[in-house]
């Protein structure tokens, strides 16, 4: 059935809308328990579960201007089975039947299953979707196809609207999921973690627990980058929505699932006033918090942790003074206010 947008007090304009979803984590296999045992992982079902929000999307009136897909496309178990490059066939067809593009964020499944450079010349690059009529370019982001470099980071922005720019970090920018040690992107990785007082992330700390192998963090050039692009946006007035994987804020989800050095990117985001939210997926119970700075920390439920007749993703309506989030299932809905003086 299609479905049309009511607006709230009757008044207010639609300005657009977009898709969120998180964590499909595709795989032919059996459903079972995550890591921790709290939560089943149904894999063959997330595929129809993607399909139908894909169908739900497409009825949408009006269709939503884009999809925000926040990484986990597919389960790292497909590695082991081999299995990785045919799964993603299967989830990518899905996604060809919606009616406008999916922007593309990469987790630590993505990295588990495919090396850099075959990501960076894959369907999950989307990079060319980048507004290139703004000055400030990641000069150290990969490049779509022909100009690949997958030593840089995988970070872009766009603008879907006058005023609203929408800004992908990458949240594996340094990490130990990827195995060539031969990289920058390794010897950053070293340092990061020797200048954390030789904490591993293969081990839990009390204080630093969130140092573990399935979360990653950020480089200096993508944090200086970011910088440099949030004060273009302070200078035009502009919103901004960022997003990425792994959660910064430590009360928007579960301690565990958060960046390395998320004080880093936080502290960015936070001394920019344009910045009014921040998108992320990878804790699958999903999560929220209003930081100290009116910044709105969103973290999406998993799609592969809803069982039958559940479900997992959401439209977001933005108008001038707030964004809306239609969830769906599992995912909660919620009312995200502009600071007054945004």
């Amino acid at each position: 059935m299609s479905q049309t947008l009511q607006q709230p007090d009757g008044k207010s304009e639609l300005y657009f809308s977009f898709g969120v979803i998180a964590d499909i984590q595709y795989a032919d296999t059996d459903d079972r328990l995550n890591a921790w045992g709290t939560s089943m992982r149904y894999y063959r079902h997330s595929l129809c579960l993607l399909q139908s929000a894909i169908e739900e999307w497409n009825k949408e009136i009006p269709c939503p201007s884009f999809v925000l897909q926040l990484g986990d496309i597919i389960d790292s178990s497909n590695s082991v089975h081999k299995a990785s490059k045919i799964v993603l066939k299967c989830v990518l067809k899905q996604i060809e039947k919606m009616n406008v593009p999916f922007h593309h964020v990469w987790g630590n499944h993505e990295l588990c299953n495919f090396g850099r450079n075959f990501l960076t010349n894959s369907a999950l690059n989307t990079k060319h979707l980048e507004d290139k009529t703004v000055e400030v370019s990641a000069s150290a982001t990969v490049s779509c196809h022909e100009d690949v470099n997958p030593q840089h980071f995988y970070a872009y922005h766009f603008s879907p609207f006058t005023n609203f720019r929408f800004v992908m970090i990458d949240t594996y920018d340094l990490n130990v999921v990827e195995k060539d040690v031969s990289s920058t992107r390794y010897e950053e990785t070293k340092e990061f973690l020797r200048m954390r007082a030789n904490r591993s992330p293969y081990r839990w700390q009390d204080d630093e627990a969130h140092l573990l192998m399935f979360n990653g963090g950020f480089g200096k050039d993508q944090l200086d980058w970011l910088d440099r692009l949030l004060t273009f946006s302070d200078e035009n007035k502009e919103k901004v929505v960022v997003f990425g994987h792994v959660p910064i804020h430590p009360e928007s989800k579960k301690r565990a699932c958060l960046a390395w050095n998320y004080r880093d990117a936080l502290a960015i985001l936070q001394a920019h006033k344009c910045v009014v939210c921040y998108l992320a997926g990878h804790d699958h119970d999903g999560g929220y918090c209003l930081d100290s700075h009116g910044i709105h920390h969103v973290t999406l439920e998993g799609l592969v942790e809803s069982p039958p007749g559940s479900h997992a993703f959401g439209t977001v309506h933005v108008y001038k003074d707030r964004m809306v989030l239609h969830g769906r299932g599992r995912t909660t809905s919620r009312v995200l206010y502009f600071r007054r003086d945004q």
